[in-house]
């Protein structure tokens, strides 16, 4: 029996004020994507209609998401909507599941003009929780500052949305689904693929898998721990650290993903991750990470639970990028980091004899550099690194980097990190989170703060704190000219930089899910002598915590008595 086509529907909307992505995609709760009328729709048909209709008619897109609550129901809009405006194939995980880093993967892979990821992060899930929607262009990376404007732009006059409301798709059944639409020449086409397969092919293709083989199943066999904290990356660590690498089965947990995330936010730090971290000060493992909820972010510890600050861990990635045969074979043409992170990066950098770009936080701003040429390895302080192999960070591809190193060394994670250290001294680093900051409270801080530093005086002022004397050296609001293609980048935070090159950087973030805002301090501090490394990050940064909580007033100013995270 002949099915009738499926008809394409137009319906009546009115604008929203607030769908302006930020650093990464639009984020709110859960709430409003699922309880607003026409929030979610309004939203894709701004993206949609951001690409250029000659781009878009009879393209492939693909979509996938971290699993969280609403995100089901989100595809199956996604999907109906896609197929109205022309969309012409869609792939998408299975069960909807495709972590950022396999997103970006398959962009590339098959040349699509983007996809969407529905993702908030690290952020918590469930009914009560944040839910994102992020869109990566056409080189696999983020939204380019030019895109997010373009969404914006037409987010706030939208009239109306295409969709097709009766389209209904299997996300549990692997393969090809195909459906013929009212006045439309072509039908459109539905491929559910493997989640895992495509980026397992790409990460085989990078490192020596038989190496790091060796190290988790030989004679001498390192024991792990990994978390996938019931994010998307469960089936990713059991498919390809457990099956092809030859971990134990029990080496990984939290691998059934969830849509609350177990009921904890998946944040892969010290204060969220507790299974590894615990797991790790036992001392019967050598090596353990934890995962976020899309895979893009990573922590790393050692055995005891000796932990890896993000910005050594970059810089330790960088100075043995030789353990890595795509490194060996590719060589290495610059590195990056965020403002934000630690500059050991750097003294790698200059050792190599490579060029150290220093961007605004957000993964699109490496994208360029790497396109052009520019820069093999980046990363920021926010637990994300990531390579040219594509364009977004990677935790996964972090978590076999170290272990490699791990095989080529044969040492642990301690040994690596404070030789490390010996070689290049150590970055002390810190950040304080302040959340959920009544919004203008936050703004006037920051206001007041840059016209602080902005003062001619304040270059030339001295802080005394106990035994200790910082000189401000310069202090800015940190601007950015893209080194490929000339665009400015304004007000991305405020940074003091003292003589003996001592930091301190303020920054709002972009990264909540519109409850309240968040100011970030970072504090570093630089320390050659191997005999005071060892030593306590609070102790050592304790004094340049003052001086950023003297002149910002952040206390006084906001009701807080300290931050609601250290990292």
């Amino acid at each position: 029996m002949e099915t009738s086509p499926i008809p394409v529907v137009t319906v009546q909307t009115a604008p929203f004020e607030d769908q302006r992505p930020g650093t990464n995609g639009l984020r709110r709760k859960t709430a409003v994507f699922e309880g607003k009328k026409n929030y979610l729709q309004n939203y894709i048909q701004s993206l949609l209609s951001s690409i250029d209709l000659r781009d878009r008619q009879g393209c492939t897109m693909v979509v996938g998401s971290d699993g969280r609550y609403f995100s089901r129901a989100a595809i199956e809009v996604i999907v109906q909507m896609a197929a109205a405006n022309g969309i012409g194939r869609l792939v998408i995980g299975l069960n909807g599941l495709l972590s950022t880093p396999a997103v970006s993967c398959i962009i590339r892979k098959i040349k699509a003009i983007g996809g969407i990821i529905l993702t908030a992060s690290h952020n918590p899930g469930g009914p009560g929780g944040d839910f994102g929607i992020k869109f990566n262009v056409a080189n696999g990376g983020p939204s380019t500052d030019t895109v997010i404007e373009r969404i914006s732009q037409v987010s706030r006059t939208l009239e109306e949305y295409a969709i097709c409301p009766d389209l209904r798709i299997d996300l549990s059944r692997l393969g090809r689904q195909e459906f013929d639409l009212e006045n439309k020449f072509k039908p459109f086409r539905v491929e559910i693929v493997d989640s895992v397969e495509v980026y397992l092919q790409l990460l085989r293709n990078i490192f020596d898998f038989s190496a790091i083989k060796s190290l988790l199943t030989g004679p001498d066999q390192l024991k792990i721990h990994i978390d996938a904290m019931n994010g998307v990356m469960g089936p990713y660590v059991r498919r390809i650290l457990c099956d092809e690498l030859g971990a134990p089965a029990n080496s990984a947990v939290n691998c059934v993903p969830l849509e609350d995330f177990g009921g904890r936010p998946p944040e892969p730090t010290l204060t969220y991750a507790t299974s590894v971290v615990d797991a790790m000060k036992g001392g019967e493992f050598g090596f353990g990470a934890a995962f976020d909820a899309d895979g893009d972010r990573y922590m790393i510890l050692g055995e005891n639970g000796f932990f890896v600050n993000p910005s050594d861990s970059v810089a330790i990635i960088a100075a043995n990028l030789s353990s890595i045969p795509y490194f060996r074979q590719h060589g290495a043409r610059g590195f990056a980091r965020s403002m934000a992170t630690s500059a050991a990066l750097d003294r790698v950098a200059k050792a190599m004899k490579l060029a150290l770009y220093e961007t605004p936080t957000g993964w699109r701003y490496f994208g360029n550099l790497m396109d052009s040429g520019r820069c093999s390895l980046c990363g920021e302080e926010s637990f994300g690194t990531g390579s040219d192999h594509i364009r977004e960070k990677d935790g996964l591809w972090s978590v076999l980097a170290w272990l490699s190193i791990m095989a080529a060394r044969k040492q642990g994670v301690e040994q690596i990190v404070r030789e490390h250290w010996a070689r290049f001294g150590r970055n002390y680093f810190c950040r304080f989170d302040y959340e959920g900051l009544d919004p203008r409270a936050a703004f006037y801080l920051m206001r007041d703060l840059e016209t602080v530093i902005s003062d001619k005086a304040f270059s030339s002022q001295k802080f005394a704190v106990g035994d200790h004397v910082y000189s401000v050296e310069r202090a800015e609001n940190f601007e950015y000219i893209d080194p490929v293609d000339g665009t400015v980048a304004r007000n991305q935070g405020l940074r003091i930089v003292f003589t003996d090159s001592s930091r301190l950087v303020f920054r709002m973030s972009g990264s909540g899910g519109g409850t309240g805002a968040t100011i970030r301090i970072y504090a570093e501090s630089f320390e050659r002598d191997p005999e005071r490394h060892s030593r306590e990050t609070q102790v050592v940064l304790g004094p340049l915590i003052a001086i950023a909580l003297k002149i910002s007033n952040i206390h006084e100013r906001t009701g807080r008595r300290g931050p609601n995270v250290i990292t």
